[in-house]
C-alpha cells in the first residue's frame, strides 16, 4: 500500500510536486492541454490543506538548456486552467533557485524550470536529488507517466523527504492493477502502433492471463508475415519474427488478426488506397489501416467483453483515409459496458479527437508507464515511495 496525500501532513509546509506537464507545444504555445488539467486535482487539494507548492516537471527531451523547452508557457496555462497565481522559477535548483522560492508570496503555485535542463536529471544524479530536496519538506509524486524511469525528480526526491502517491498516481495503479490481478472476464486485450518491440514484453506477459489479444496497426503485419504471409512494403521488425511466430505457435488461440487491411501505394495522406484480404496484399503496397471485417470482428470481441485494455491505433489515424479502423475499435471501446482502460499517447490521442475519452472506464496518463507495469516490471518511482514508507514504519 503506497502512501497517500492524506496521510501526509502538509500543513504549513512546502511540498513539491511531481507532476507531468510534458505537453505538446505549437509555436511556443500549449497545442494539449489533457496533462495539465489532469495535474489539477492535486494541487487544489495541497492548497486548500495550507500547503505551499512547487511543482516540478521535464517538457520534450532537452539536453540542457534550451529556450524552445521552457516551462514558461506550460506555467502560464496552468495558472490559467486552475484559477491560481503561479510563478515561473528561473532554474531548477541552486541558491538563486531556493530564494526565489522562499520569496514566492502566500498561495502562489510556484513552478520549477524544465527539470531536464539539468544533466543529472536521467541519471539520478544524487546532487541534484539532494538539490530538489532542499526546496521543501513535503514531496509527492503524481507523474505516472514519468514512474518507470529512476529520475532523480521522481524517484532520487522520493527518498530524501516525508513522501505520498498523488491522486492521479493512485488512480493509474488501482486501473491497472485490476486488469493484472482479477480483471472481469473476457478479458480483451487490444494492441496496435507501429512498433512490435514496444510491445512485446506487454504480449509475453499477457497472453497467458487474456482470453483475446487483438493485434491491429503497423505490428500486425510482423505477426502475419510470420505467419508466411505476403506483406508487400508493409512495416515487418525483422529483428522480432521469431520472437512473435513462437507467440503465435503457443498461444495463437487467443491471438486476433485483421482479416483485411487497408493498403496504398506509399506512405502518403492522398495515396491511392484500397481494402484487400490479408493473404492478397499486393507486393507493392503496404498496409494503413485494418479493413471494415477486421473492425467489425474486433469491435463484436470488444463489445463483449468484461474488461478492456487499448493501446495503439489501428492505422496511420491522423490521415482521414486511413482512420476508420482506429475509429470503428475506438466506438466499440467507448460503447462496451466491461471495464475500459485506454493508455498510450496515440490512443489517448485518438479516443480524444474523436470525442470518445468520457465513455471510457478510464485514460491512462502514462503509455511507457502503463505498458512496463503491464509487463510485469516494478517502476523504479513507485518502488521509491515504497522504500520510503518501510524506512518510515521502521523508524516508529
Amino acid at each position: 500500500m503506497l502512501p497517500t496525500i492524506e496521510s501526509l501532513d502538509v500543513d504549513g509546509h512546502t511540498v513539491l510536486l511531481r507532476s507531468d506537464l510534458n505537453v505538446p507545444l505549437d509555436a511556443g504555445e500549449v497545442a494539449d492541454d489533457y496533462r495539465i488539467r489532469a495535474s489539477l486535482p492535486v494541487i487544489t487539494s495541497l492548497r486548500d490543506r495550507g500547503a505551499a507548492v512547487v511543482v516540478c516537471s521535464h517538457l520534450g527531451r532537452p539536453k540542457g538548456p534550451d529556450p524552445a523547452l521552457s516551462m514558461r508557457p506550460v506555467t502560464a496555462e496552468l495558472g490559467k486552467l486552475g484559477g491560481f497565481p503561479v510563478a515561473q522559477i528561473n532554474g531548477v535548483v541552486g541558491d538563486d533557485v531556493e530564494a526565489a522560492v522562499r520569496a514566492v508570496p502566500d498561495g502562489v503555485v510556484a513552478v520549477l524550470e524544465n527539470t531536464r535542463f539539468e544533466s543529472g536529471e536521467t541519471k539520478n544524479d544524487p546532487a541534484l536529488a539532494d538539490g530538489l530536496a532542499r526546496l521543501a519538506d513535503r514531496f509527492v509524486l503524481d507523474a505516472f507517466g514519468t514512474a518507470h524511469r529512476s529520475h532523480a525528480s521522481t524517484a532520487g526526491v522520493a527518498e530524501r523527504l516525508p513522501s505520498a502517491a498523488g491522486p492521479l498516481l493512485v488512480t493509474e495503479i488501482e486501473a491497472l492493477g485490476t486488469l493484472l490481478a482479477d480483471p472481469p472476464r473476457p478479458f480483451v486485450v487490444l494492441l496496435g502502433g507501429a512498433k512490435v518491440a514496444d510491445k512485446l514484453g506487454v504480449m509475453r506477459h499477457l497472453l497467458p492471463r487474456v482470453d483475446w489479444l487483438l493485434v491491429g496497426g503497423g505490428m500486425c503485419f510482423t505477426l502475419l508475415a510470420a505467419q508466411g504471409l505476403e506483406v508487400g512494403e508493409s512495416l515487418v521488425d525483422h529483428d522480432h519474427l521469431e520472437d512473435v511466430g513462437g507467440l503465435l505457435e503457443e498461444f495463437g488461440s487467443r491471438i486476433v488478426l485483421p482479416d483485411d487491411v487497408v493498403v496504398a501505394h506509399g506512405f502518403a495522406e492522398d495515396a491511392d488506397h484500397h481494402t484487400v484480404a490479408v493473404d492478397q496484399i499486393p507486393v507493392s503496397t503496404m498496409g494503413l489501416d485494418i479493413g471494415p471485417r477486421s473492425v467489425a470482428k474486433f469491435s463484436d470481441l470488444v463489445m463483449g467483453a468484461g474488461s478492456v485494455f487499448w493501446n495503439g491505433p489501428m492505422g496511420v489515424f491522423e490521415w482521414a483515409a486511413f482512420r476508420n479502423g482506429t475509429a470503428g475499435v475506438a466506438a466499440a471501446v467507448a460503447a462496451t459496458s466491461g471495464y475500459s482502460v485506454v493508455g498510450g499517447g496515440d490512443s489517448v490521442a485518438a479516443i480524444r479527437m474523436l470525442g470518445l475519452d468520457d465513455q471510457v472506464s478510464h485514460v491512462s496518463t502514462g503509455g511507457g508507464a502503463g505498458l512496463e507495469m503491464l509487463e510485469g516490471k516494478t517502476l523504479p518511482a513507485i518502488a521509491a515511495l515504497q522504500r520510503w514508507l518501510d524506512s518510515a514504519a521502521a523508524r516508529t
